[in-house]
């Protein structure tokens, strides 16, 4: 998604306009009636973070991870809770091993990363809406309380005192812009090319650049916080689910076996550990399609996990779902609630693209996290 710094939100052109037009006409509920007698399937929504900016241009971080506004996600919440099935995901993997059919317009709503806002602002909208949803978490942010490696490379790109970016790594040396815009968009370039780096080579890069540039991750900011252990406890508490994403959010299929397999295991035994519930739920991070793979599917069924989402746009028809590769529906900051009801009624249209594959240093992916 390409985000338009200049405006207090990102232009989101033809699917915007499209979406307002069929949800004012009321058209979008005959749409979802055809739909739902032609295709049975079900959704995933996938949110990041919920956040109010008074001040999009002036973020600390990346604001392609900014989902929605709370008053957004009230909005979206209510519509979901009018027009469609929310389900649990553990609901959604108990129905499939039952052999049971699942409602119709059966929709699920996940959230990556386990961002203290998902705690702050999401969980008790969710708790007031009644609205089911799982949050993914990475465990070692949540033991250490630091920001995410990708989030800091974000915050330092944007705010580093240096005239030039020198990243061989990825094939990069250009001068540093000035403007907090270019910044950004420079930014963003770094992180979808990194993605197709070995991930040690991707730990290598932005630990040498907090060392050059004296911008230490184990600073912190309050902008950029996980989840704590205890904020946890009280959602599962509450009926909320809580799932794996790894322990570091690497992208589990640039590790090798062994690392691989701690990853997994080790992140949901810590799960069970804190939260005194089986883990059985996982998202992969980053999640498109150099995130997994055949081999990363087999040891997430081996680790025990019972179902694992992906970041790759899209619905997962009932009787021919890959459980181990759960397609998601982005959710995105542009969104108003004309085209998110249009991108729930009519996703194959309405939806972002799909994670494109990165390949080579150099090249660029569609959309990925």
């Amino acid at each position: 998604m390409v985000i338009n710094e200049e405006a207090s939100m990102p232009r989101s052109g033809i699917r915007e306009m499209l979406g307002e037009l069929c949800y004012g006409t009321g058209l979008l509920h005959v749409l979802q009636l055809g739909r739902a007698w032609l295709r049975r399937d079900l959704r995933i929504l996938a949110y990041h973070r919920v956040l109010d900016l008074r001040d999009p241009n002036a973020f600390a971080f990346d604001l392609d991870l900014v989902s929605t506004s709370a008053a957004g996600l009230r909005e979206q919440m209510q519509l979901l809770r009018r027009r469609f099935c929310p389900m649990s995901l553990g609901d959604v993997v108990a129905a499939l091993d039952a052999g049971t059919r699942l409602p119709t317009n059966a929709v699920v709503v996940t959230f990556d990363d386990g961002y203290d806002d998902n705690y702050r602002v999401a969980y008790p909208i969710l708790r007031e809406l009644g609205v089911p949803a799982t949050f993914f978490v990475s465990t070692n942010h949540i033991d250490s309380g630091r920001p995410f490696a990708y989030d800091w490379l974000m915050y330092m790109i944007l705010h580093a005192p240096v005239r030039r970016l020198a990243l061989p790594e990825v094939g990069l040396d250009v001068p540093m812009p000035f403007l907090r815009a270019e910044r950004r968009q420079l930014a963003s370039r770094v992180l979808r090319r990194m993605k197709g780096l070995d991930d040690a080579i991707q730990s290598s890069l932005i630990s040498r650049l907090e060392h050059e540039w004296q911008m230490p991750r184990e600073a912190g900011h309050p902008d950029c916080r996980p989840m704590s252990w205890d904020a946890l406890r009280e959602m599962r508490a509450a009926g909320f689910e809580i799932g794996s994403h790894g322990v570091r959010h690497c992208m589990l299929a640039q590790l090798p076996p062994a690392q691989l397999e701690a990853e997994l295991v080790d992140s949901r035994n810590a799960l069970e550990r804190e939260l005194g519930a089986p883990a059985t739920l996982l998202s992969y991070p980053v999640g498109g399609d150099l995130a997994f793979d055949a081999r990363v599917m087999e040891a997430t069924m081996a680790a025990g996990y019972r179902a694992a989402c992906s970041y790759i746009c899209g619905t997962n028809r009932q009787f021919a779902l890959n459980r181990y590769a759960l397609n998601r529906l982005p959710v995105e900051r542009a969104m108003g609630t004309g085209w998110f009801a249009a991108m729930l009624t009519l996703p194959e249209l309405m939806g972002y693209p799909t994670v494109g594959r990165i390949g080579m240093v150099g090249q660029e992916a569609a959309c990925s996290y």
